[in-house]
């Protein structure tokens, strides 16, 4: 019997935690913090599930130096981490001039994460990618053109890192800022037309949703099947996984018909 309502988001980061065994037992996680609200309901639910599932949890910020409003945004998320009783520290990287300035940023970004986590013993970094950033990093490697491989976008487990919130959608995080009033900035890049990702986010990707709503859930099951397509043959066998199978999965975490 389908829910009345979808699952919280709470629910949701449970159960891809066990699912994907993405954090150990007695490990810790460092969570990447900037502020806006996908980071920072990632910070809430994570202090809320450590002491359940057993791992301990810090928080960690990067300035860019791009944007005079990126420190009071830190700052906030920083007051927030201590009302949630999670230790933050913040980083500051330069990114020079030049193009594809986000890539870059997202890059310097990365590093100064790694090693803020060596240096605690993280086991693991966790960002707030949720399963819209999927489909949007998805048909912009359709864009810009592809292989199957490449579109084996943003795994639930890539190394260290791990995107807890993989499969929410934006809607399921709004709904948990609102409910649990978790204090949030807004990055007014995450706007500007001139990023492909804004522009596929504000046109393409509602247009496409107009057409077939559950298209966020099928580009999900596209990207993980190409996962599972460039895996290496092991004992001969693929061990591919029908794309029925993993649509159910997604509908079974979700609590929706299959």
């Amino acid at each position: 019997m389908a829910r009345s309502h979808p699952p919280t988001l709470i629910t949701l980061v449970r159960a891809a935690l066990r699912r994907h065994d993405l954090v150990p037992r007695g490990s810790s996680v460092l969570v990447a913090v900037s502020g806006g609200p996908d980071s920072m309901a990632l910070l809430h639910v994570l202090a809320g599930l450590r002491r359940e599932l057993g791992f301990g949890l810090f928080a960690h910020g990067v300035d860019h130096g791009l944007r005079t409003e990126a420190q009071a945004e830190l700052d906030c998320a920083a007051a927030f981490a201590k009302e949630l009783d999670v230790p933050f520290a913040r980083s500051r990287v330069s990114v020079g001039a030049g193009g594809n300035l986000q890539a870059r940023a997202r890059s310097a970004r990365w590093q100064a994460l790694r090693d803020a986590g060596a240096s605690l013993g993280a086991a693991r970094i966790a960002t707030g990618h949720h399963a819209d950033d999927r489909a949007e990093t998805l048909l912009m490697r359709l864009l810009r053109g592809t292989t199957t491989r490449g579109l084996a976008v943003m795994p639930a487990r890539d190394g260290e890192r791990i995107r807890p919130m993989l499969e929410a959608r934006r809607s399921d995080i709004d709904a948990h800022v609102q409910r649990h009033r978790v204090p949030h900035s807004l990055d007014p890049s995450n706007r500007d037309p001139r990023f492909l990702r804004v522009r596929v986010r504000q046109e393409i990707l509602p247009a496409l949703q107009r057409l077939n709503p559950r298209v966020v859930e099928h580009m999900y099951a596209l990207a993980d099947d190409a996962a599972e397509m460039a895996k290496p043959p092991s004992g001969g066998k693929a061990g591919k996984e029908p794309a029925r199978s993993r649509q159910g999965r997604w509908s079974r975490a979700r609590g929706a018909p299959r």
